[in-house]
């Protein structure tokens, strides 16, 4: 392959010399000595322009796609066989590491992957989002919690390119592997390495689940216009992508409905193509938004195992979920946010213990029995119309 790609660019850089020499004699020689030239000379000299052109060509439409493809790891030779384990696969490793972080707000961690600063997030008078700073560890699973309407998916929606910020200009800053992606596209962020799945699963229905697999891989040479034409450039690549997509499906257990069309498939299953596809990007980071909702306890099951696997493989994993028996049972870090904001952080087992997550779930008075007729003096109602004068004073004094 290498001796193919060096032949290609000799035959660039010889044709170039040789074409401009030729435009260069053609201008410099007078008119009529040009056309007193022997024809055989001409036609060498057509011969040359011939021979730079062809070598550009095949560099454009073969060398230089390939060069990228190899650049980014998905050339010829590029293994999906299971990965070696992650020196985070051991619990007691994660664990240790885990407990040097602080349980706060905003903390920083031993090994970053994504950094965000100043996300703000306004629906009319409505703030949906306000995260001040967050960061995610490399290597863990991550998971984001909240009642509903805190604001996560619409935060995996701002940091994955599919919605903009309104504090875009005004201080929003967030990277991922060190890479700035504020200005950023959602394709870009995917071809970043950061890649998510959606709480409404996005299988295309009318496509083979197959199809829809075989979709997901990047820098395929044949998406081009011109090398599309061309199937022997492409064909190698076409299979080793169809034998990633297989092994996948079999490792999700869809291999038996790789020619099904994906609209016939169960909510569940839906999720685990969504996850597969997910996957065929070779992502450093997967975000999944809410991976379990409205799938059967057996496929649940298989989906923590296949979450938990990717971790294992050194892949870093950052969910949103309801379910905190899952929470409690996968994740090595918890981030909770309630109104647009990020309100606890820690392991799982002391954010659920943490009053403002409580309070954020079951509301600041939940321990209140209002039914007691006890609390129906006038010292009472004044004690709780002070504590919502107070709560409605700091919403108030919010940004």
């Amino acid at each position: 392959m290498e001796s193919i790609l060096v032949m290609y660019l000799i035959l660039v850089v010889i044709g170039a010399v040789l074409w401009v020499w030729a435009i260069v004699d053609a201008l410099v020689r007078p008119d009529a000595q040009w056309r007193e030239a022997d024809q055989s000379k001409q036609l060498w000299v057509i011969v040359v322009i011939l021979i730079g052109g062809l070598g550009a060509v095949l560099y454009f439409l073969i060398a230089r796609p390939k060069l990228k493809m190899a650049a980014a790891g998905h050339g010829p030779g590029s293994s999906t066989a299971a990965k070696l384990p992650s020196p985070l696969a051991d619990p007691a490793t994660r664990r240790e590491l885990m407990s040097t972080v602080e349980a706060v707000p905003g903390s920083s961690k031993p090994d970053t992957i994504l950094d965000v600063d100043h996300i703000v997030r306004h629906f009319g008078g409505i703030t949906a989002v306000d995260v001040g700073h967050l960061e995610v560890q490399r290597g863990i699973i991550t998971a984001l919690i909240g009642p509903n309407g805190a604001g996560k998916t619409t935060f995996f929606n701002l940091i994955t390119g599919f919605d903009r910020p309104s504090s875009a200009g005004q201080g929003a800053h967030w990277s991922f592997d060190g890479r700035t992606l504020d200005r950023t596209s959602a394709s870009r962020v995917a071809r970043s390495g950061m890649v998510r799945t959606f709480q409404l699963t996005k299988a295309l229905s009318r496509m083979t689940v197959m199809d829809n697999m075989m979709l997901g891989a990047q820098n395929q040479i044949g998406e081009g216009l011109g090398q599309s034409l061309l199937r022997p450039i492409w064909s190698d690549q076409e299979k080793q992508v169809e034998t990633k997509a297989l092994e996948l499906l079999d490792r999700f257990s869809l291999l038996e409905k790789r020619t099904d069309y994906a609209g016939s498939l169960s909510g569940g299953q839906r999720k685990l193509l969504e996850m597969a596809r997910a996957l065929m990007s070779d992502p450093k980071m997967i975000m999944l938004d809410e991976p379990m909702a409205g799938v059967n306890p057996a496929l649940t099951q298989s989906l923590l195992g296949h979450i938990q696997s990717l971790r294992d493989e050194g892949m870093t994993v950052l969910f949103v979920e309801h379910d905190m028996h899952v929470v409690r049972h996968i994740s090595d870090w918890v981030v909770v946010m309630a109104e647009g904001k990020i309100v606890a952080e820690g392991a799982a087992d002391e954010v659920m213990s943490n009053q403002a997550v409580i309070d954020a779930y079951l509301g600041a008075h939940h321990d209140t029995d209002l039914g007691d007729d006890a609390l129906l003096t006038d010292e009472t109602l004044e004690k709780l119309a002070e504590e919502v004068a107070e709560e409605d004073a700091e919403r108030e004094e919010q940004p």
